[in-house]
């Protein structure tokens, strides 16, 4: 019966983990998925690469403030201000685009890149608080979390394509499919902040590898505790100070996993550089139309989510910290082959190029994250969740950055 419950327990974690997962980027795909609409509305603007500049340094420099004072910060309300902050937005977003309702300007643009950064401050929160927190769990549970956030983009651009479909005026459609998305961002949301408070804390496996955390000297878990109705034990000042002192700090874990850190980086550097804004305005016109774009976002994403459940198949699993530097090392390959795909090849080739991007963005995402906190104690593995997460946005901010090189010879 105990091993029943074990596995139940284990199933269910891992359902919430990858809702939670869901949720923490859905406002995000959102906005990408209507991009569209976004460039129809302000085309002197290029949203769809503008919105990026404006998303990524906000949750880059927080989340490094956050990095720095990653030991003592209250996760649980690092998570409930994320996740409300996301629902907030998603309100925000709704009000603004039926206000607005076909009209364009400045105005509006600059209210949609305030909804852009706030999104991003939210995803420093969220990303950050989660990721550090499951990584001293189980890394089944960072997986299922990685998978949800990519399901979040899969199923964002499967619903594009059917509110596409559905309207067939496409200044409604569009306008309709984006307060669509934002609905649904802003209802979800919430349903993530209600699940996070009052039914994740109290599983028990959560609580387990709490008190476990917090054995090890962990501050970050304490008011989840306490939420759970559980007091932890609190150290003995020697005790305490002993901890403190054998723990290692982030800039030794910065050093011990500076491959890990550095393949993370790299991923979404390359990624980013490419998606979404050159796949947005760089691939020319074919057969495929206004569909074109759309198609490859949702292929992106669909192989996207497909590789992250892919080290789950043991013998798929790559353990070599030197093969997977090398792996990550050759993606810099996609440059010239998007390139030169963009500017010779048929649209096959390049739907086939996006889903090998996106799968291998998935894969060696669960690779890195899942594997790197091994072998530490709790508040190291969150410490070095939160530093991974960090490399991460870097990635995302200097590949949006090398976006814009496609635009050289283009004209503004």
């Amino acid at each position: 019966m105990s091993i029943y419950m074990s596995l139940k327990g284990r199933c269910v974690l891992m359902i919430l983990c990858w809702l939670l997962g869901t949720g923490s980027l859905f406002p995000w795909n959102s906005m990408l998925n209507v991009i569209d609409f976004y460039t129809d509305l302000f085309p002197k603007y290029h949203p769809s690469r503008v919105l990026s500049v404006v998303y990524s340094p906000i949750a880059f420099a927080t989340l490094a403030v956050m990095v720095c004072f990653e030991s003592s910060i209250n996760t649980r309300r690092r998570n409930l201000t994320g996740y409300t902050i996301y629902f907030v937005v998603s309100v925000f977003i709704l009000v603004l685009e039926t206000s607005m309702s076909r009209r364009g300007g400045l105005g509006n643009f600059i209210g949609v890149c305030f909804s852009s950064g706030a999104i991003g401050y939210a995803d420093a929160h969220v990303a950050g608080g989660m990721i550090g927190e499951l990584a001293f769990m189980q890394p089944e549970f960072t997986q299922s979390f990685l998978a949800g956030m990519a399901a979040s983009g899969a199923l964002t651009s499967g619903l594009r394509l059917v509110t596409k479909a559905a309207f067939k005026n496409a200044k409604t459609g569009m306008r309709t499919g984006a307060l669509t998305f934002f609905a649904l961002s802003a209802g979800f949301n919430l349903f993530c902040v209600l699940l996070y408070a009052f039914v994740f804390p109290k599983l028990p496996l959560v609580k387990h590898y709490r008190l476990k955390a917090a054995s090890e000297g962990s501050k970050t878990v304490l008011a989840d505790l306490a939420a759970a109705g559980i007091r932890a034990q609190t150290q003995n000042e020697d005790e305490a100070r002993v901890t403190k002192d054998d723990r290692l700090s982030v800039i030794q874990l910065l050093v011990e996993n500076l491959d890990y850190g550095f393949d993370t980086f790299l991923v979404s550097t390359v990624t980013l550089s490419i998606f979404p804004g050159f796949l947005f305005e760089d691939t020319g016109h074919h057969s495929l139309g206004s569909w074109y774009a759309l198609i490859l976002i949702a292929v992106y994403n669909l192989w996207d989510l497909i590789g992250r459940y892919v080290p789950l198949i043991k013998f798929m699993s790559i353990e070599s910290r030197k093969v997977v530097l090398a792996l990550v090392c050759s993606r810099l390959l996609f440059v010239p082959a998007f390139y030169f795909t963009a500017k010779y090849g048929a649209q096959g080739w390049m739907i086939f190029l996006t889903s090998f991007l996106g799968i291998t963005n998935g894969y060696f995402s669960v690779c890195i994250f899942t594997a790197a906190p091994k072998g530490y104690i709790g508040p190291e593995q969150n410490a070095l969740g939160n530093l991974l997460c960090l490399c991460l946005q870097g990635g995302i901010f200097i590949g949006i950055a090398l976006d814009w090189l496609w635009l050289i010879g283009k004209g503004w």
